[in-house]
């Protein structure tokens, strides 16, 4: 234990005591009824209760103040309370109640309200550290002495996004303290079962600093926690803290709890941190003050039950509201016909014009700083916006994380994975994060957060760097995705991105980067999920996008000798999908042929046919026929990869076959 740790004296007052008691006294109360509404089915889901933990989340949030953030677990109720959440929300929300923190879309594992720089307890182990790091990397930008604490559990050590959280910090010299729960248990396994080197090690290891602390005693944590924050607002850089305590309850609400015995849970009730601080208050003559305290305590838990359960339920007709954000109108811009401009540097241009007119945008991943990208788009940016262009450790999940804090924070991160074949890496971040936030918190945050990578396939990368996988994603609720085709579209789309309230997954074709097309002017914007037609046509609609679109255009120029007339359709934004351009160019040629490189199964073509089958059956007079790779991984080898791709025979087939009027298979690699 540290010697600031024993240092309680300046916490003596009286005014400090009953503080630091009424907190406590909240959450055990709150948690007390809490227990008792599931018991009833006044709470539905799972329930989740730090009984007993009351002093570690009263003490380290005891010097935040409203620059500060914090970052909390599925056992998250006591962090928020003492974080100064209303426990009249907290319980409608737990009810799931219209009138709840979250509008009754987070629930008890997800209470979060990011205006109270509380940006959530997490349904995932240890989903809340990368989090955290972005949290802190807006705080180091915003140079205003935030400071995150991200809470964990014991069992969170285990989970890469520790590590990688961690390190990142480390590197970056981040202002965030891990704030570790340690009770002993992760879920159903003691934690001496789980881990073979402890936090004091780990700490070490990552060359930040380590203070362990009695997490029943709030007055000690409240302590060491005060002294550590002050550091880091001076510049101190990351620190784990482990404060060792004990939940009374289960894993869950009605958890049989055979791990454990009765005991070793009667051991610890005799160190009841509320006990603990009610009897240093009796000997210093407060007792009196206590008793005030609780009885004030039950009153306000009383009303704020009785509140929530008179609050109605959400309304039906909002049970899609809060999925993104409302995005900026933007027109579609004069297709530029002048000037010369490659892809790569369309990317370059649109991520400096960015970084340029908004000091909320900056740049994260791996080699994009010095070494300016693998391919070279980010070159010089570093040297020109010191700060905000950062290279990262090979550490997806926290790359991610960091892009989903930051913008909760009120920053744009545009952050890049190398490989979109990564993506299985860090999906947690995207889809149970950045997707489901906005959602979760009720609207109560944007995430105004971009995702660059690339994919091809054609030059025998392999199975896992040849992928296209954005059905993957555009099956997400939530995400954005896009995949232009042209380097002006390139130019336009990703500055739209950057400025858009949502998380857009943006992909590129890295056989494009050195493809020229007529170079757009600065102020060139083109509008999220909007289509457009890129050669009109009579006799049928050919859907497309990325590489693949061009691929479309040279078959129907060749096509137009033969008198056929194919109508080319540039989707742009897959999701979401403009299917309003399709249908009005169906109602024209009756047919429908779609293109991509992604396999055909379950992809964005079967989503298309599906469509145009239901919406616009009355004006088919074919099957719709789709043109995609084979269904199976990426073949290396030249003459099987050639094989497994779409190519213009196969296009020029489906065409054919779509004008012929006669049922048909889908055209596919085989």
């Amino acid at each position: 234990m540290t010697e600031t740790a024993t240092r309680t004296d300046v916490f003596d007052r009286q005014e400090t005591l009953g503080e630091l008691y009424r907190r406590m006294r909240r959450i055990r109360q709150f948690e007390d009824r809490a227990s008792h509404l599931y018991r009833t089915s006044q709470i539905p889901g799972f329930l989740h209760l730090s009984i007993g933990q009351e002093a570690s989340a009263v003490g380290a949030c005891w010097p935040l103040d409203e620059r500060d953030v914090i970052t909390s677990t599925h056992r998250g109720h006591g962090h928020c309370i003492a974080k100064g959440l209303d426990v009249e929300g907290m319980f409608a929300e737990l009810m799931g109640r219209e009138t709840g923190t979250c509008k009754g879309r987070g629930g008890s594992m997800h209470i979060a309200d990011p205006r109270k720089g509380i940006f959530g307890a997490n349904g995932i182990v240890g989903a809340g550290l990368p989090i955290a790091v972005g949290a802190a990397t807006a705080a180091q930008l915003r140079s205003s002495g935030g400071v995150v604490v991200a809470f964990f559990g014991d069992g969170a050590v285990a989970q890469g996004v520790f590590h990688e959280s961690v390190n990142l910090a480390a590197v970056w010299d981040l202002p965030v303290v891990f704030f570790c729960e340690n009770n002993g248990y992760a879920e159903f396994s003691s934690a001496s079962a789980q881990h073979r080197a402890g936090l004091r090690e780990r700490a070490a290891g990552y060359g930040i600093d380590y203070h362990a602390v009695d997490g029943n005693d709030v007055l000690q944590v409240a302590a060491l926690q005060s002294d550590v924050v002050s550091r880091i607002r001076a510049g101190g850089g990351p620190v784990i803290v482990e404060a060792v305590t004990y939940r009374w309850h289960g894993h869950y609400e009605g958890d049989p709890e055979s791990y454990r015995d009765a005991d070793e849970l009667a051991e610890w009730k005799l160190r009841d941190p509320l006990v603990i601080l009610r009897d240093h208050m009796t000997r210093r003559g407060l007792g009196g003050l206590a008793d005030t305290i609780d009885h004030e305590v039950d009153l306000q838990i009383d009303k704020a039950v009785e509140l929530a359960s008179d609050a109605p339920y959400p309304a039906p007709d909002s049970l899609g509201d809060y999925v993104t954000a409302p995005r900026p109108t933007i027109p579609e811009p004069t297709v530029p016909t002048e000037g010369t401009l490659k892809t790569m540097h369309a990317i370059t241009n649109a991520l400096t014009h960015e970084l340029e007119n908004d000091p909320t945008v900056f740049l994260a991943g791996i080699d994009v700083g010095e070494g300016g990208n693998v391919y070279g788009l980010t070159r010089g940016l570093s040297t020109r916006f010191p700060g905000r262009v950062r290279d990262t450790p090979i550490s997806e999940s926290a790359i991610m994380g960091t892009a989903v804090g930051a913008a909760m924070a009120g920053y744009k991160p545009v952050v890049e994975l190398m490989y979109f074949d990564f993506i299985g890496v860090c999906l947690d971040q995207l889809m149970n994060q950045a997707a489901k936030m906005r959602f979760m918190t009720g609207g109560a945050v944007t995430m105004p957060m971009v995702v660059r990578t690339q994919f091809a396939a054609g030059k025998s990368s392999g199975s896992q760097h040849s992928q296209s996988l954005e059905a993957l994603l555009a099956h997400i609720p939530g995400l954005t995705v896009v995949m232009p085709s042209t380097p002006a579209d390139t130019y336009g789309l990703l500055r739209a991105a950057i400025q858009d309230p949502n998380p857009v997954i943006f992909i590129e074709n890295r056989l494009m980067y050195g493809m020229k097309g007529p170079q757009p002017p600065a102020d060139h914007l083109v509008p999220l999920g909007k289509a457009i037609v890129r050669r009109p046509g009579a006799d049928v609609t050919v859907v497309s996008y990325s590489k693949m679109v061009h691929d479309c255009l040279a078959v129907a120029d060749t096509l137009a000798e033969e008198g056929i007339d194919a109508e080319v359709i540039d989707l742009r934004t897959i999701s979401p999908l403009d299917f309003d351009t399709i249908l009005t160019s169906l109602r024209k040629t009756n047919r429908l042929v779609v293109v991509h490189q992604a396999v055909g199964e379950f992809g964005v073509g079967a989503e298309i046919a599906a469509r145009a089958v239901r919406d616009g059956f009355w004006h088919l007079d074919a099957p719709v026929v789709r043109v995609t790779a084979g269904m199976s991984p990426a073949p290396y080898t030249p003459n099987l990869e050639q094989l497994w791709l779409p190519d213009a025979d196969r296009i020029a087939g489906a065409i054919r076959e779509s004008l012929a009027a006669h049922p048909g298979k889908d055209v596919i690699a085989l």
